[in-house]
């Protein structure tokens, strides 16, 4: 095969779907990944990440669509014809083979003879060869985690395929592990295609993130846009906090959305506002926690003009650290969330404290009022296996 006619290692998939009996799993999907990214595939359990991650690889055959390697169809083709190579949660390394031969496994099963170079190079790109001649029960879950990664890399893939794989690691391992697999995934260049449960995971290591849900890919983008331009609720409610009031659309003023909430008016970019923007309509006003600076009701008269304000009493307040995590109850919003770096902590804000939340409106977001203000908030932490 020329050069000219090599597949290149952006991943298509157009019109993706995969059906058991009357249950839709993956419904038709378009996706493109482009070549050379860190892109995750991220959801909560059962939203059909790890099938459409399956399809890719051949382990799955789709109920419909066409799956594309750079300019080759490999719909049909079985997995071990398709140039991508797939690491799994749980790393099936051969316990009885050192770390070495694991590594050496794709190249010797080829029938290549000179491997020692290719070998000692990959474990030094994951930083293990000192451990070469250990067996894998030597080795802690992040280096085996290491292994799997070489083992696969090794075959020069044209994309590789991750499916949880740092499910099994303690959180300080995994954040060290998700450093790590960006650097790799860096120095190597080629596309890596990431399954995760984890939004932290997700936003740490990609470039591009697709969010799905039931099936579906509900947004896909930079994990900063998805964070701050989130365009539905359970976009708004997966990645991170989002407190949400519900506003009538008054008029606008120049670029933005003036809403009626309450007995005030909050002030929204129409950039920022993914709804219909009919006078009369609803909205759902968005913002997020850290966005919010919290005044104590005797000084708001120091707050500066222009900034979106709403009136609370302080609930519940909870120190961890970093931050104030406080719950304020207020007439637009029951259990509003509000997030205060503690830099110069003012002792009057406790429980049952009068204050103001206001923040830049320029950080507000719209959604459309119709959708469920829950979504996307279910707990993902039990079983992360689909």
């Amino acid at each position: 095969m020329t050069s000219a006619q090599e597949p290149g290692g952006d991943v298509r998939l157009s019109g993706i779907s995969k059906t058991y009996g009357s249950f839709t799993a993956v419904h038709p999907l378009d996706l493109t990944v482009p070549q050379g990214s860190f892109f995750a595939l991220l959801g909560a359990s059962g939203c059909g990440k790890t099938t459409t991650l399956r399809m890719i690889a051949g382990l799955e055959e789709p109920s419909s669509g066409t799956v594309r390697l750079g300019d080759q169809d490999v719909t049909a083709l079985p997995p071990y014809k398709r140039p991508v190579n797939t690491v799994f949660q749980s790393y099936a390394l051969f316990p009885h083979l050192d770390i070495f031969e694991n590594v050496a496994f794709g190249l010797r099963r080829r029938g290549i003879k000179s491997v020692k170079k290719q070998v000692g190079e990959m474990l030094d790109l994951v930083q293990l060869g000192e451990q070469a001649r250990k067996k894998p029960h030597q080795l802690s879950g992040g280096q085996q985690q290491r292994v799997a990664v070489a083992r696969a890399l090794i075959n020069h893939p044209k994309v590789l395929l991750l499916d949880e794989p740092l499910g099994a690691l303690d959180l300080k391992l995994r954040r060290q592990m998700q450093l790590e697999l960006k650097r790799i995934q860096t120095e190597v260049g080629i596309t890596f295609v990431h399954v995760t449960h984890d939004q932290e995971e997700a936003m740490t290591m990609a470039d591009t993130v697709a969010v799905m849900n039931g099936g579906r890919v509900e947004q896909l983008g930079a994990p900063a846009d998805l964070y701050e331009n989130p365009r539905t609720t359970f976009v708004a409610n997966f990645l991170g906090t989002s407190n949400f009031i519900e506003a009538e659309i008054g008029g606008t003023s120049g670029d933005d959305i003036v809403l009626k909430a309450g007995d005030g008016k909050l002030v929204l970019p129409a950039a920022r506002c993914s709804a219909p923007t009919t006078a009369g309509g609803k909205v759902l006003v968005g913002i997020r926690p850290e966005k919010i600076s919290l005044t104590h009701a005797d000084d708001a008269g120091e707050i500066p003009e222009g900034r979106n304000r709403i009136t609370g009493r302080i609930a519940d307040s909870s120190f961890i650290g970093v931050s104030t995590q406080y719950v304020v109850d207020s007439p637009l919003c029951d259990s509003f969330e509000v997030y205060a770096q503690n830099i110069e902590r003012d002792g009057r804000l406790a429980p049952g404290a009068e204050v103001v939340l206001h923040w830049n409106p320029a950080h507000t977001f719209g959604l459309d009022a119709a959708q469920d203000v829950e979504a996307g908030v279910e707990k993902v932490e039990e079983d992360a296996s689909a």
